[in-house]
């Protein structure tokens, strides 16, 4: 697996959200049972291998799911989620991988790159063009 990404990047020290998860990175939709759930409150846990994660379901129940750089609809696998993020050129992306500065991504045209990520809303990225940065949405 390598280096596992550090806990940090999966929420930031000093939380203060009221039930302890503020600041976690966002899971846009997952797959189970079928069907895909496209998600507001799913987000990364832990990370179990270097494209598998154990993340907590809208449900309140957790898994370990793979992570998949596909759009929410074309998850057709049990099992698999993906994680949006927007490029600083505002072009929507989804991490394929991910590391502790940076993040390996395919845009919905396919392109592939890496780009170096925040975690927060998007907007505190822009004018930064060709600086190769994007924002991972949190809850």
């Amino acid at each position: 697996m390598g280096r596992p990404i550090r806990r940090d990047r999966m929420q930031p020290r000093g939380d203060t959200g009221p039930t302890g998860t503020s600041g976690r990175i966002a899971v846009t939709a997952y797959r189970t049972g079928g069907s895909t759930t496209s998600s507001t409150t799913a987000y990364i846990v832990a990370q179990r291998g270097s494209k598998r994660f154990k993340i907590h379901l809208e449900d309140s129940s957790e898994s370990v799911y793979t992570l998949v750089a596909v759009a929410p609809g074309s998850l057709d696998t049990n099992g698999t989620f993906c994680v949006q993020l927007i490029l600083n050129d505002s072009t929507v992306a989804y991490a394929e991988k991910f590391y502790n500065r940076t993040i390996h991504y395919v845009t919905a045209a396919g392109a592939a790159g890496t780009c170096t990520y925040t975690l927060g809303a998007e907007g505190s990225d822009e004018g930064q063009a060709g600086s190769g940065a994007g924002s991972v949405d949190v809850i």
